[in-house]
């Protein structure tokens, strides 16, 4: 406990929180989950506690083997942690709706079914009341949360939501500002102020934050062929990560549309007052 609580002080806490201990975790579950208790024994604790103790004792003193256990630990850890990040990367271009050319055809398809699914708001509004009107409540509440997601944001031009509200908020900054969101997000983010700074770096921390935990959850699921009380972790996991990543995705649209009205220019940079 004391050596966590070191590292805690001396390593930043997003490393911390987010990629260390996610990876501890990872590896622990691993280990004694999918190497020593399988399914036959998924649910054995005395088992796991003596695999843990077994893993723990050093024996009086540290000794060669000690050493070599800690780095046979540490070595898939450290891994996992420095991997994850480039996961998430991969996690949030697909999110964000920028899907590589090998995956466009995948993407076409799944625009075109998001179109055919498509509404609009008025037209949900009216069977949302007429399933009211019928005593079909949970019906009519589930097309009232399909109004909320659909917004004002017109037909679906992107693989995810998300992309829909990132190119939404492209659209925006340059109907209203002539801002191009692409090339002046650099430049937003060096001439804001201290405030608009601070928000947009929390709100892009916030969207990192949940690829980061998609990432996770995809590794604990997959990590439940070999020990399953890890596959629905990993998909409470993968439904809390991507509640949290709409929720992420909105706040930097917001924020991102607020500051460069701020700004009061199209050109960001231009006229800054840092």
């Amino acid at each position: 406990m004391g050596l966590l609580i070191e590292l805690q002080k001396r390593i930043p806490d997003g490393w911390f929180l987010r990629r260390l201990l996610p990876a501890v975790l990872f590896v622990v579950v691993a280990v004694v989950g999918g190497r020593d208790l399988g399914h036959a024994h998924w649910n054995d604790i005395a088992l796991a506690r003596q695999r843990m103790a077994d893993a723990l004792r050093t024996g009086g003193g540290p000794t060669a083997d000690t050493f070599a256990s800690l780095v046979l630990v540490a070595v898939p850890v450290l891994g996992a942690a420095f991997t994850v990040p480039y996961a998430a990367t991969a996690v949030g271009s697909l999110a964000a709706g920028a899907w590589p050319w090998w995956l466009m055809p995948v993407g076409r398809r799944v625009t075109k079914w998001r179109v055919r699914r498509w509404a609009e708001p008025d037209v949900l509004a009216r069977r949302s009341v007429r399933a009211r009107a019928d005593g079909h409540v949970l019906r009519a509440d589930r097309l009232d949360a399909r109004i909320a997601r659909a917004g004002t944001g017109g037909r679906p031009k992107s693989p995810t939501w998300c992309g829909d509200c990132l190119r939404r908020t492209e659209e925006n900054v340059a109907r209203q500002t002539g801002g191009d969101l692409a090339d002046g997000w650099t430049a937003l983010l060096f001439g804001a102020a201290e405030q608009p700074r601070a928000a947009l770096t929390r709100t892009r921390d916030a969207y990192d934050a949940a690829c980061e935990g998609l990432a996770w959850s995809v590794a604990f699921t997959v990590l439940g062929a070999w020990w399953w009380p890890a596959a629905p972790f990993g998909v409470l996991l993968g439904l809390a990560s991507w509640r949290s990543l709409r929720h992420a995705v909105q706040a930097l649209c917001r924020t991102t549309e607020a500051a460069f009205a701020l700004r009061g220019t199209g050109q960001p940079g231009e006229g800054a007052q840092p």
